[in-house]
């Protein structure tokens, strides 16, 4: 009697769920994000929910600080969120597009995923239009495309500085 543990299974089989997983722990982590950017962006995180828990703590840090001053420290910190939320956003996408199984796709990384967080910033914004509790401005969209298109330059410029790149040995 064979046992069923010693029998490998089909190479197609095994090849399939590889590359599956390989796919989902690349593709995954950018989806994910655009999904709790997407969260983020309803009347969850609107200005008026925001600042009760960003502007009580920055009070007590700062007592004397004037009622204008907490309010634009706190609209500074809600477009500091719109510029790491795309960098983030960025990042995760090139990441995923250098590790891709396609050429096209390794090749183009920067340009693929510029166009992903233009596409997404500008959907987002668009959407936030129909929630009554948010504005929606095309400044935003231009924040968020700064922040994914200046983590997407520090990544080529680390790459173009890196040994291996220089060499020929990664493209």
């Amino acid at each position: 009697m064979i046992e069923d543990e010693s029998i490998p299974p089909p190479a197609h089989i095994t090849d399939s769920s590889a590359t599956f997983t390989n796919r989902l722990w690349r593709y995954g982590p950018p989806i994910i994000w655009a999904a709790l950017i997407f969260i983020g962006s309803s009347d969850l995180l609107s200005s008026s929910h925001t600042s009760g828990f960003i502007l009580r703590p920055l009070h007590a840090l700062f007592p004397s600080a004037s009622e204008a001053t907490l309010a634009a420290i706190h609209f500074l910190l809600r477009k500091l969120g719109h510029l790491t939320e795309y960098a983030i956003l960025a990042w995760l996408s090139a990441r995923a597009l250098r590790s891709s199984s396609l050429r096209l796709f390794r090749e183009r990384w920067f340009w693929i995923s510029l166009a992903v967080v233009v596409v997404y910033a500008l959907f987002d914004e668009f959407r936030q239009s129909f929630v009554p509790s948010r504005t929606s401005s095309v400044y935003d969209s231009l924040i968020d495309m700064s922040g994914g298109l200046t983590a997407l330059l520090v990544l080529a410029w680390r790459r173009v500085r890196s040994p291996t790149v220089r060499e020929g040995k990664i493209r």
